[in-house]
C-alpha cells in the first residue's frame, strides 16, 4: 500500500506553455523495414528508460540512461535559487520524496531517438538511443515538464509544462517550438486526434494540497479540457466536466479529468477522475457524460482522500484495438482489470502494486501496466482478462509508450 504523499502548498502561481514546430521528414520504407517495434519504460526515479519487447513475454532489450548531463542540469539548478525552490517541492510533493528524471516518451519516427520530459528538470530532451548523448533540450516554461502527446505521423510532440498552465508543441526530430497555448491549472494529459487536427488537453488542477474534501474542492483551481486547432494552436472549445457530473447528481465528484482514451471512432471519451475509483463515458457529440462506472475498492485501502498519491485513486486507461475492452489501473486499490466496454462489467481483479499506467501492446491483444510499487510491468490479456506475464525494470515506472529502435540495436555503453 503506498504511504500517503508528503503534502505541499505550492506557493507560486502557475502558467503553461505549449509551442508546436513544422512537421519533419518521416521515416522512408527502407528505414522502417529495419526498425523493432518496443515499449519504452519511463522509470521515473531513478532517470532511466527500459527497453521490452512490445508483445508477448515483454523480454527486456536494454536500458537508457536519460539524464545523462545529470550534473550540469544540477549545476544549473543549484546556481538558482527559485529553481532549486521548486526542484525541492518536486521532490517532496508530486515526487513522493524522489526526484522525477523520467515521465513521458516517444521514439521519433526513424527510431534513432527518444524524446523525454523530465519533470524535476523542467524540460524536454531528445536522447540518441545509439551513443546515448543528448540531441536537444527544450526547456519548459515554468519549473516542471509532465505528460507529452505524439502527433499521428510521429513529427510533433506536444508536452504540458504544468507550473506554467501552456503547452508546448515542439518538433520531434529538432525541438524547435511551432506553438504553444494555455491550458486549465496544472495541465496533465495531452490527446491528438487519430487525424492529426486537434489536441485535447485535461488540466487537473492542484493534486498536492491538503484541501481534498469535497467541499473544499473549489480550492483546487480551474480545471478543464481544452480542444485547440493543431495547426494554428488556438482554442476550439474547452470543455468543464462540473457542469457535465452536476447534472447527473455527482456533486461531490472531483472534476479533474485524469487518464482518458478515445473510442476508436471518437465519438466517447472515457476518463479517470481524482478520487474516484472508476470512470465516465462522455459522449463528444452531445457534451453530455452518458455513462458512469464503479469499480470495486480494496478493502485494504483508506478511503480518506488525504491518503490517495496526487489525488489519484485510479490513474491509467487504455482501450484495446477493436474498442470492445478497456483496461484500468486501479492504483490505490492495487488492481487492474479489463472492462467490456458494451456492458462496462470489469473482469478479474489482477494483482498489482500501485500501477499507475495502462497501454495496449504492438499486437494489441493485450493490455499492458506499469507497477510502480513493485517496479514491473505486467500484461493482461483482452481477451481473458488474466495476467499473462510481468518483467522487472527501473525505480518507479510509469509511462509506457509504444516505439521504435534500429532492428539490431543494443544499450549505449553507460
Amino acid at each position: 500500500m503506498p504511504v500517503p504523499r508528503t503534502r505541499h502548498l505550492w506557493a507560486m502561481a502557475a502558467a503553461v506553455v505549449l509551442t508546436v514546430t513544422a512537421p519533419a521528414t518521416t521515416a522512408s520504407a527502407a528505414d522502417t523495414a529495419a526498425l523493432r517495434e518496443v515499449l519504452f519504460v519511463a522509470n521515473n526515479w531513478d532517470g532511466t528508460a527500459d527497453v521490452i519487447k512490445s508483445s508477448g513475454d515483454l523480454a527486456k532489450i536494454g536500458r537508457i540512461n536519460v539524464i545523462p548531463d545529470k550534473d550540469a542540469r544540477m549545476a544549473a539548478i543549484n546556481a538558482d535559487p527559485i529553481k532549486w525552490i521548486y526542484f525541492m517541492a518536486i521532490r517532496n510533493s508530486v515526487g513522493e520524496g524522489h526526484d522525477q528524471f523520467a515521465d513521458d516518451m516517444y521514439s521519433t519516427p526513424d527510431g534513432k531517438s527518444v524524446v523525454v520530459s523530465r519533470p524535476s528538470f523542467a524540460d524536454v530532451v531528445s536522447i540518441d538511443v545509439a551513443t546515448g548523448n543528448v540531441n536537444w533540450r527544450f526547456p519548459v516554461s515554468g519549473y516542471r515538464a509532465d505528460h507529452m502527446a505524439v502527433s499521428p505521423d510521429g513529427t510533433r510532440v506536444a508536452v504540458s509544462a504544468s507550473t506554467a498552465n501552456t503547452v508546448h508543441v515542439l518538433n520531434i526530430n529538432t525541438g524547435k517550438q511551432l506553438g504553444s497555448f494555455a491550458t486549465g491549472d496544472k495541465p496533465h494529459e495531452n490527446i491528438f486526434t487519430k487525424d492529426g487536427k486537434y489536441i485535447w488537453n485535461m488540466a487537473i488542477g492542484d493534486v498536492n494540497t491538503d484541501s481534498d474534501a469535497p467541499w473544499l474542492d473549489w480550492t483546487k483551481g480551474d480545471r478543464h479540457i481544452t480542444v485547440v486547432d493543431a495547426t494554428t494552436y488556438k482554442q476550439v472549445k474547452t470543455i468543464d466536466m462540473r457542469d457535465k457530473l452536476n447534472a447527473i447528481g455527482l456533486t461531490d465528484y472531483s472534476d479533474a479529468v485524469r487518464p482518458a482514451v478515445f473510442s476508436p471512432d471518437e465519438s466517447k471519451l472515457y476518463f479517470q477522475v481524482s478520487f474516484f475509483n472508476g470512470f465516465f463515458e462522455y459522449d463528444v457529440a452531445t457534451d453530455k457524460i452518458t455513462r458512469t462506472k464503479t469499480l470495486p475498492k480494496n478493502p485494504a485501502t483508506s478511503d480518506d482522500r488525504t491518503t490517495m498519491v496526487n489525488d489519484s485513486r485510479h490513474h491509467g486507461i487504455s482501450m484495446s484495438p477493436d474498442g470492445s475492452k478497456l483496461c484500468v489501473a486501479g492504483t490505490m486499490d492495487d488492481y487492474a482489470t479489463v472492462v467490456n466496454r458494451t456492458t462496462l462489467q470489469e473482469g478479474p481483479l489482477v494483482p498489482a502494486s500501485k500501477p499507475y499506467w495502462a497501454t495496449v501492446s504492438g499486437d494489441g491483444k493485450s493490455c499492458v501496466v506499469s507497477e510502480s510499487g513493485a517496479d514491473q510491468v505486467t500484461a493482461i490479456d483482452f481477451a481473458t482478462g488474466q495476467k499473462t506475464v510481468s518483467v522487472p525494470v527501473g525505480d518507479h515506472p510509469q509511462r509506457v509508450r509504444l516505439g521504435h529502435v534500429a532492428a539490431d540495436w543494443t544499450s549505449p555503453a553507460s
